[in-house]
């Protein structure tokens, strides 16, 4: 009894095994999806073939002879990225990412700038010299010359 139970498990396993790799999706699917969503199937990389001749001498019944040797390297050319467009929930993760970086590049501004010391403007300095100048244009003026001119005779 207990060998046709076990006897059926294993049967049970593998038929399981064979349902799911036949029900489950292929590759193929996928490739359809991601097309769908904007994939572009292009071309990734190109491949060449180099080939090269040398010749080196070899020594044959006292003679010297020239032997071709030939040789075949591929090299890759051209390397083409591809995007697989993202999904909603990528771009969510992005998006929460990008504020959380910026949020935190605001604070460290707001924290050095907490911090700079601000120079204090001395106004005295400022109205003296707005004094001085405005004193400076009224004295070049010509109708404050004559009005000078005109209280000198007066106190005469």
């Amino acid at each position: 009894m207990a060998q046709s139970i076990i006897r059926l498990s294993k049967n049970l396993q593998t038929l399981i095994l064979i349902s799911v790799l036949l029900v489950s999706c292929s590759a193929e699917h996928h490739l359809n999806k991601a097309i769908k969503k904007g994939y572009k199937c292009e071309e990734v990389s190109d491949t060449i073939q180099i080939t090269s001749v040398d010749s080196f001498p070899v020594i044959v019944n006292d003679t010297i002879v020239w032997q071709k040797y030939i040789t075949q390297k591929d090299t890759v050319v051209m390397w083409h990225t591809q995007y697989v467009p993202m999904t909603k929930w990528e771009k969510k993760i992005q998006y929460k990412y990008k504020v959380k970086y910026i949020k935190a590049e605001a604070q460290k501004v707001k924290y050095q700038n907490k911090y700079i010391t601000k120079t204090k403007i001395n106004w005295f300095i400022v109205i003296l010299a707005f004094i001085i100048g405005f004193l400076v244009r009224l004295t070049l003026s010509e109708t404050f010359r004559g009005r000078l001119q005109l209280l000198t005779k007066l106190f005469k």
